[in-house]
């Protein structure tokens, strides 16, 4: 490959900018500009000489713009190869004509299915053909062709341009070409991700409906290289669309832990948010405090009050924004990152007063996956992936095996920890109120060391657990565990049931009176 001159350019965008000034950047090199729709319109505004690409083909656009470029004059154009005799002569024979630079950009699909309640039509109108037919060619023809799929790529190819007499060179129109596999990679990935959550909506309860796909492909655009990974030792960048959730207001830049806290806030917060105003405390991805209120400001009191200590230096979601009542109540605590959707002028009056804490605006009413979405872990030589874990609490599957039933403040308090449990490592105990956690046990090897700890940390925190409710994301495979949690003050116990000496365990609750409910789900997190 050697440096390629460009005399003819194919320019046809959705993402207008900068477009009418590389085009004219192209023009002033003496290049023929072809185009269509909406971009030769507005080249053709800006006073430049553009070729409409029906002129060029001798074919009209058609089929409400489905068939604009799919055209052999088009992709002969490109695709020819310039050091081959024979390409050549084929060429000459049909009086067809080079394109050296193709610039495409693709209908945004991603955008449009992100916006709530669009339609299965319009989701499928925004599937470009021609664009990435285009950009495929481009990209498989580099040798000759320079391709450009992202505008800030623009000025790079002009510049090598100007320097090399309206060439570009090998080594760029390279590296082009492997943004476009990129591109047309993630484009791909992005549609047949929003069919199969399609499928999987439509056939939801479906037994015979396989959940995961045979083959997992992803290929996603680094968003931000990170500080560094869980270590400073370690390099780290996070890809995709996460950060676009987000708005960052203040503070030092995201670190890849606060990345996974981040999710682990929402996700608790979001989890009990329809029981009121709520926010959630997590460090090291557990939570070390959670609660609801009538306002921000109590909730905030009492997620703190179960483990103040802890909750120094956590990562803070909030359900509602921000006020300037809970942003007093914060204060000076040492706060890494807060988030909630939205914040009062005076509450960030406050709050900003810390130089490096992160504050973070939630631009999506949705938060978590959706469905058909996988949860995706690296492993040596390949990736492990499993459907959501949704964390509902199902109504029907609700059976009290004990002979005493929970008092109405219990079951508020057993719903409140079993909304929580999903979203702490295993094995996970909590002790609950019914508006608060009061002690939380997370990631022991044994559940009895889970509901020690648990009781220790609200010990620690000057909190009472007499007539709190025990939450147990797996059975109890020994009454040991539970009688822990009794003799802690737990009047009332929730745990999915299902070991070999559930009975065992029954007549322990029995045997002190604690009103027990099986959920028949259980909710490990690794």
């Amino acid at each position: 490959m050697s440096d390629r001159p460009i005399r003819r350019a194919l320019v046809s965008v959705w993402d207008k900018a900068g477009i009418v000034e590389f085009a004219r950047g192209l023009a002033e090199q003496g290049v023929e500009i072809l185009s269509t729709g909406g971009t030769f319109r507005a080249l053709r505004e800006a006073g430049l000489e553009v070729v409409e690409v029906g002129e060029f083909t001798g074919f009209p656009e058609m089929l409400d713009g489905r068939v604009k470029t799919l055209h052999p004059k088009v992709h002969a154009g490109i695709l020819h190869r310039r050091d081959d005799p024979a390409h050549v002569s084929t060429m000459q024979e049909h009086s067809l004509e080079s394109i050296d630079l193709v610039a495409v950009n693709l209908y945004p699909f991603v955008e449009t299915v992100a916006k709530p309640g669009v339609t299965f039509e319009e989701a499928i109108e925004q599937i470009d053909i021609g664009g990435p037919t285009m950009l495929r060619s481009s990209a498989k023809n580099h040798a000759d062709v320079t391709v450009i799929c992202r505008p800030e790529r623009y000025e790079e190819v002009l510049s090598a341009m100007r320097e090399n007499g309206g060439a570009t060179t090998a080594s760029l129109r390279r590296k082009l070409a492997l943004e476009v596999f990129q591109s047309t990679n993630a484009y791909d990935g992005a549609i047949a991700a929003y069919l199969a959550s399609v499928e999987a909506e439509e056939s939801a309860g479906d037994a015979e409906t396989e959940s995961t796909t045979p083959n997992y492909s992803i290929s996603l655009p680094r968003a931000r290289e990170l500080r560094y990974g869980e270590n400073p030792h370690q390099s780290a960048a996070i890809y995709g669309s996460f950060l676009d959730q987000f708005e960052q207001i203040h503070g030092r830049a995201i670190s890849y832990n606060n990345i996974f806290d981040l999710c682990a806030a929402l996700d608790v917060a979001t989890a009990i948010s329809p029981k009121g105003a709520a926010i959630s405390i997590i460090k090291h991805a557990n939570p070390c405090g959670a609660a609801v209120g009538d306002t921000l400001a109590e909730a905030w009191g009492k997620a703190l009050s179960c483990d103040p200590q802890s909750a120094s230096g956590g990562i803070i979601a909030c359900s509602q924004p921000v006020d300037q009542a809970v942003a007093e109540a914060m204060g000076n605590h040492f706060i890494e990152v807060l988030v909630a959707p939205g914040f009062s002028p005076e509450a960030l009056e406050i709050l900003t007063q810390k130089k490096n804490r992160i504050i973070l605006e939630q631009r999506t009413e949705r938060w978590g996956f959706g469905p058909g979405e996988l949860i995706v872990k690296s492993v040596p030589g390949g990736l492990v992936a499993q459907t959501a874990d949704d964390g509902q609490l199902i109504e029907e599957n609700l059976k009290v095996v004990t002979k005493r039933q929970p008092t109405d403040a219990e079951w508020a308090a057993l719903r409140f920890g079993w909304a929580v449990v999903p979203f702490v490592k295993s094995n996970a105990i909590l002790y609950c109120g019914t508006d608060r956690l009061l002690g939380v046990g997370a990631g022991q090897m044994s559940r009895v060391d889970s509901a020690q700890i648990a009781t220790s940390k609200a010990g620690n925190a000057g909190l009472d657990l007499q007539g709190c409710i025990v939450a147990s994301d797996a059975f109890f495979p020994f009454a040991d565990g539970l009688i822990s949690a009794v003799e802690a003050g737990a009047t009332a116990a929730i745990q999915p049931g299902g070991s070999v000496r559930d009975e065992e365990v029954i007549a322990a609750a029995d045997e002190r009176e604690l009103a027990m409910v099986f959920t028949g789900r259980r909710h490990f997190r690794h």
